[in-house]
């Protein structure tokens, strides 16, 4: 028998040439798409459910593979993952624009249906009515608005208004332009909303200092300011429930 030399070159050349087990190789009720045709889309992890829309991995890692470490890069958070953009996506190996495009329709599309899903609010009872009724506006938003609710004497909804739209950290907010929209539409109260990407719910100086002179304002038009909202996606503060003006 011949001795065969191996060396490092020679290792590593027969190592690419060996690529990691395939999806396809996989018993078949563990293959994502099977998994789902047998045991139905709730059997399914996350990772599963975003390596069918990816469709293949790299030579070294599974299309599950691959999610899971973009998964992980979030923390396992889907609302977080959700506000990555197609950019974002583009910076893990092996997804590429196409791919990065249907992760984020698909979460697109289902942020869509929760938003078809919201309750139609049509009359304000709590902070917890108008944290509801403002969700599919503000929900997974990287940036800050401002927007505010025009409400009937029975505080009815008549519109919600988006004032300003800014940046991470904070956007600017014209009083002459929310009175403004407040005596077009007849309004006899208002509320204020406005967001915090960060999901930090403790109003800023800047937020109390503007909620106060908007109260005065409203007072002089006689069209108070009932509360003012800030929104997170875990959660909200109502400076009328913490006593801020």
């Amino acid at each position: 028998m011949e001795n065969v030399i191996f060396n490092h070159k020679t290792i590593h050349a027969t190592l690419l040439k060996t690529p990691n087990i395939s999806i396809k190789q996989w018993a078949e009720e563990d293959r994502p798409r099977e998994k789902l045709l047998l045991k139905g889309k709730s059997s399914l992890s996350e990772a599963e459910l975003i390596g069918i829309l990816i469709g293949s991995g790299t030579r070294t890692m599974t299309a599950v593979d691959l999610s899971k470490q973009i998964l992980s890069s979030v923390n396992n958070d889907l609302h977080a993952l959700a506000r990555l953009t197609v950019a974002d996506l583009q910076k893990f190996s092996g997804i590429g624009e196409a791919k990065a495009i249907n992760i984020v329709s698909a979460l697109e599309l289902g942020r869509r249906r929760k938003e078809a899903e919201a309750p139609k609010v049509e009359k304000i009872t709590s902070a917890q009515s108008v944290y509801n009724l403002m969700r599919p506006h503000l929900q997974d938003l990287p940036h800050e608005e401002f927007w505010i609710i025009l409400l009937k004497q029975n505080n009815q909804v008549i519109k919600k208004v988006l004032i300003s739209r800014g940046g991470v950290s904070g956007t600017i907010v014209d009083p002459k332009i929310i009175f403004k929209q407040a005596l077009g539409a007849l309004a006899s109260h208002i509320i204020l909303v406005h967001n915090h990407p960060s999901g930090n719910l403790k109003p800023s100086q800047t937020d109390v200092e503007l909620t106060k002179r908007l109260v005065n304002a409203g007072r002089i038009l006689q069209i108070p300011v009932i509360d003012h909202l800030i929104y997170a996606d875990t959660g909200y503060l109502s400076m009328v429930d913490e006593n801020l003006f």
